[in-house]
């Protein structure tokens, strides 16, 4: 039974509202104090704010470092919020003290061999989360359950018996997600699930997630650096810059027309297998540190429409062609009009056939 909240059908399921946590990376007291020394702070996430509807997926995308897996361990709990909040249905998670509410949310690691204890049978590893909350009694109720659990990820009931190193790496993700079915969760953040798997392995999975989210009505947050995932899997994308949110939007509406010269930039990133002499936007610099970041747009260092504004004054999130983007340059319409990257896999899927 559901943990009575003041969420109606219609509300979003999850929503972060200014989200920040800093890192301390001060040297020791005794070093600070005798070289006259301030602490230090990284600041991994700082002001996220964005909600996830009931049954979507919302992908957060970025370079490495720029606060996505942090996000993610924030949302779940496993790191404490320095400043804004977290709330699931309703309920701040901070001020949350139910196993129930907690128990609907579960996370799916990005390396499978890493998560899954070595020394444990697959049906301990799966009925753990049914034991410790409660979800069947007997011995012949959980491995029941554990059977089921292990057809819907598509293996077989005796795998129960095996340990982890005995599959393969695609088949240990199985097992991860079947252990983040065990307790029966509405909502599972995926940090990046599928990075560590071959490429054929992972459409598998992106597969399977995405026929389990709609027989069960699961809703995602879904972590990747990988765009073809991305556009596979999601509803909404959100990209990620030195912990801020820079672009938000619907994935057909990012992928089609991106506005933020930072999602241009990853976007840049997918292959021109055509060859079609396309001119790429001119990139400099490389990722600031997070421990000083650049003031105004933390981007401008590296963006080709950077103007004086752009230095000084930090953008917001704003609308944008029916998404947000934190860009002076959107807001006052000084980019050119975007290479669709549909519009490329056309033009290479017409070359290769021509």
């Amino acid at each position: 039974m559901r943990e009575a909240s003041g969420a109606t059908a219609s509300s979003p399921l999850v929503e972060l509202a200014g989200l920040k946590h800093w890192f301390e990376v001060s040297p020791p007291l005794l070093e600070r104090m005798i070289e006259r020394k301030e602490r230090v702070w990284l600041k991994a996430v700082d002001g996220v704010s964005f909600a996830i509807r009931r049954g979507e997926t919302l992908s957060l995308v970025g370079e490495s470092g720029c606060g996505k897996s942090t996000v993610a361990r924030l949302v779940v709990g496993l790191y404490e919020p320095t400043e804004g909040r977290v709330v699931i249905d309703g309920v701040d998670l901070a001020e949350a003290r139910s196993r129930a509410l907690r128990r609907r949310l579960q996370m799916i690691f990005q390396d499978p061999f890493a998560s899954l204890n070595p020394r444990w049978r697959v049906r301990d590893i799966i009925a753990e989360p049914i034991r410790a909350h409660g979800l069947a009694r007997g011995r012949t109720a959980i491995d029941a359950r554990v059977a089921e659990l292990l057809h819907q990820v598509k293996l077989a009931p005796t795998d129960g018996e095996k340990y982890p190193h005995e599959f393969s790496g695609g088949q240990r993700q199985r097992i991860s997600i079947a252990r983040a079915l065990a307790s029966s969760p509405d909502f599972i953040v995926c940090d990046e699930p599928t990075s560590a798997l071959d490429v054929s392995v992972q459409a598998q999975i992106l597969n399977l997630m995405k026929d389990l989210q709609r027989a069960l009505g699961l809703t995602y947050l879904f972590i990747s650096h990988n765009l073809a995932v991305v556009y596979h899997i999601s509803d909404r994308v959100g990209v990620m810059y030195l912990g801020r949110l820079v672009e938000l939007a619907d994935a057909a509406g990012l992928f089609a027309a991106p506005r933020h010269p930072y999602t241009r930039l990853l976007l840049e990133t997918v292959p021109d297998i055509a060859m079609t002499g396309r001119r790429r936007e001119p990139l400099a610099g490389e990722v600031p540190s997070p421990l000083s970041p650049p003031s105004g747009c933390a981007f401008h260092p590296r963006c080709a429409f950077a103007n004086e504004r752009c230095c000084r004054e930090r953008p917001e999130l704003r609308p944008a062609g029916g998404g947000l983007a934190a860009c002076h340059a959107v807001e006052e319409e000084r980019l050119p009009p975007a290479t669709s990257i549909i519009e490329r896999a056309m033009i290479a899927a017409a070359s290769a056939t021509g």
